[in-house]
């Protein structure tokens, strides 16, 4: 058995050889671009790429195909497109054009650039799949900040209520209420001077709002008042010796007190120092 494989693939690697040195089969395209060396062969490949592209671009027009045969068309159509960049940048690094940067840019049916999203592309039906149709609608753009200039502009007499009678629906209005306010008025005038004449309604009288600062004698007690009625019996009356201080000399000697308590403690022995002298050549 094995010498028949043996010389089964030795006939067909002969076969194949013969087809090849005849021109019957096609050329595999290199997996990676860079096996190719030569840049005619390398511009062939692009534009098998290119070919095979459009075949697959036109298929997915269709969307009867269903959804996951949608996505695996379109799957195949971005890695197609990756595949021409490499053979694109093989041929740069030989030596030909850049088809990068001189080549037509990717448009759809309708002549608008394909939509995608971080280099994928969507084509055809797949832009109508669930999940994706969200991802090409615009978002509304945000409203405007209005500046303060802005503002100004429209303020004008109607925003002081310069032009409210301007519609004819303000004065009628006003006019009324202040017919019904001037009849209500007039009335509890009337009533009130009826009131007074028949004299049954009297004018109260206010009351005095009691004043904070009166000072209310008190009731003198037992002993107060007997010591009292024995002086004025007896004749004696109270002699004082030494002077007595009046209120206010007590106030103006409580301030005085306070005053100097407050310089010992807040003011420095300088300043106190000078405002003795001070006042010893003011004679106070």
């Amino acid at each position: 058995m094995a010498r028949n494989a043996e010389k089964a693939m030795t006939a067909l690697a002969r076969f194949r050889q013969a087809q090849l040195e005849e021109g019957k089969v096609k050329e595999r395209r290199p997996f990676l671009a860079s096996e190719c060396n030569e840049l005619p062969k390398a511009e062939k490949w692009r534009r098998q790429i290119i070919s095979e592209i459009s075949k697959k671009v036109a298929q997915i027009q269709n969307a009867g195909l269903g959804d996951f045969k949608i996505r695996d068309v379109n799957d195949e159509i971005n890695k197609l497109l990756r595949e021409k960049g490499h053979w694109e940048f093989r041929i740069k690094e030989l030596g030909g054009p850049d088809y990068a940067r001189v080549g037509p840019r990717m448009l759809d049916h309708e002549g608008k650039e394909v939509p995608g999203n971080r280099g994928y592309k969507y084509f055809g039906a797949a832009r109508n799949l669930p999940g994706v149709r969200e991802l090409f609608e615009k978002e509304p753009a945000p409203a405007l900040r209005k500046t303060r200039a802005d503002l100004m502009k429209e303020v004008d007499a109607e925003y002081y209520g310069y032009r409210d009678e301007d519609d004819g629906v303000l004065l009628p209005l006003e006019a009324q209420y202040e017919k019904q306010a001037v009849l209500e008025a007039v009335q509890k005038w009337r009533t009130e001077k009826e009131s007074r004449l028949s004299g049954d309604k009297q004018p109260e009288e206010e009351e005095e709002e009691e004043s904070i600062y009166t000072v209310h004698k008190e009731e003198p007690d037992d002993e107060e008042r007997r010591d009292e009625e024995e002086a004025e019996e007896g004749g004696v009356a109270f002699i004082a010796h030494v002077p007595v201080p009046s209120q206010k000399e007590v106030e103006e000697a409580l301030v005085r007190r306070k005053k100097m308590e407050l310089l010992q403690r807040y003011a420095s022995e300088s300043l106190q120092a000078q405002s003795q002298a001070a006042k010893t050549l003011l004679g106070l």
